[in-house]
């Protein structure tokens, strides 16, 4: 027997049923208006729709403890339901048959659900090359119209619908990285912002939104960001942000106060107003940040630096070595980034500082080390390199 029509159910947010908007807000008045025992009933069989369902699972299912005559409710229950079938598909008799003890959909209608196709794409997604990944990813995370029979509270249903969730938050902790990597950062935003309300403590959906306000240059909503996660994981969990989100914080904040004032590269160095101390990482974390900021120079044309420090002396290295940790620390400003190399060397950048501006403050610095511990023997020498043509040669790679 062919396909006579197709039906299409949407259960990802708000259970609805029909083809048009018109079909839809008449079909939700019928639903609403029938008990919501009725409307799980009914919604049950319509998840199980590719197979037979018998009479036992849905006595299991509705009617386990609490009713002195299972057959004859479910009977009643199956009429309600077909009558409530043919008032939104008047077209569609004979939705629901009755077979030998059990119940099954008409072979000549089909239905169609949002959280098959939903399924269908994040699997498929997973077997693709990553341009076909992202595209498929982006569909499924579009599709997701919000939890799984929202208000249905009933064992069977809370279990889908953390199965679901968990598939959603899988896709979008997917497809970010991938967005990110082609610069696609309002899309990154709006994502995150979706997936933050099912979530909140998958700590991806706040880095990735603070590390897109970054690269759209407005690190102050991405430090926005950061209170509000803040705030949520105190309340909730009674912990601190992980490392990760503490160096965007830490990151956002230094280029903000950085456009606050076009001086701030120089007078960080003053020792009359010291600005706070450096923000000393690891050197994964420190390329994170560089990577970060040459988004930033392509986008605003402004200036950084990378400055490498190494000290050269006749004593053992590890004494002149925290003596140089504690200089950058203070002369440097809050945010400024410093990774150790290989032990007595270190690289930091200067956001904001042109080369010329660069050697200022490495001069500032190994003047301040002298002075500071004028009995060592130490040599201090620096590498400068101008970031801005490193992120026009990533561009043109583009």
């Amino acid at each position: 027997m062919g396909i006579r029509e197709v039906f299409h159910f949407e259960l990802l947010g708000a259970f609805s049923c029909g083809s048009t908007e018109e079909e839809k807000t008449k079909n939700s008045e019928l639903i609403n208006g029938m008990g919501k025992k009725v409307r799980s009933f009914l919604q049950y069989l319509i998840v199980n729709h590719t197979r037979s369902v018998s009479s036992e699972e849905l006595i299991d299912q509705f009617w386990a403890d609490n009713s002195r005559n299972p057959a004859n409710a479910l009977r009643n229950m199956l009429f309600k339901a077909r009558q409530l079938l043919r008032e939104m598909f008047p077209e569609g008799e004979d939705m629901l048959l009755t077979l030998q003890d059990c119940y099954s959909w008409n072979p000549a209608i089909r239905l169609s659900l949002d959280v098959e196709e939903f399924e269908e794409l994040c699997v498929r997604a997973r077997e693709e090359a990553e341009e076909e990944r992202c595209s498929l990813l982006r569909q499924a995370v579009a599709l997701y119209g919000g939890e799984f029979l929202a208000g249905n509270d009933a064992e069977w249903a809370r279990t889908q619908r953390q199965y679901y969730q968990t598939l959603y938050l899988d896709s979008c902790k997917a497809v970010l990285p991938l967005l990110h990597k082609k610069g696609q950062f309002v899309e990154v935003i709006s994502i995150c912002s979706h997936a933050y309300a099912v979530d909140f403590s998958m700590e991806d959906f706040t880095a990735y939104q603070m590390e897109a306000h970054i690269a759209l240059g407005q690190p102050g909503q991405a430090m926005e960001k950061y209170r509000a996660f803040k705030e949520r994981m105190q309340k909730e969990f009674g912990m601190q942000p992980p490392e990760r989100i503490e160096q965007l914080y830490t990151l956002a904040d230094g280029l903000r106060k950085k456009g606050m004032d076009d001086e701030d590269i120089l007078r960080l160095v003053c020792e009359e107003e010291p600005d706070g101390q450096a923000f000393f990482c690891t050197f994964s974390t420190f390329q994170s940040i560089v990577a970060l900021e040459k988004r930033h120079i392509r986008r605003s044309g402004e200036a950084a630096s990378l400055v490498i420090i190494s000290l050269e002396s006749e004593r053992a290295p590890t004494t002149d070595s925290r003596r140089m940790e504690h200089i950058l620390m203070e002369k440097l400003r809050t945010g400024d980034p410093i990774a150790r190399l290989e032990a007595g060397s270190y690289i930091f950048m200067l956001t904001g500082a042109c080369v010329e501006d660069a050697r200022i403050v490495a001069g500032r610095i190994d003047s301040a080390f002298h002075r500071t511990y004028r009995h060592s023997k130490a040599r201090l020498t620096f590498q400068v390199t101008d970031l801005k043509p490193y992120s026009r040669a990533e561009e043109s790679s583009l």
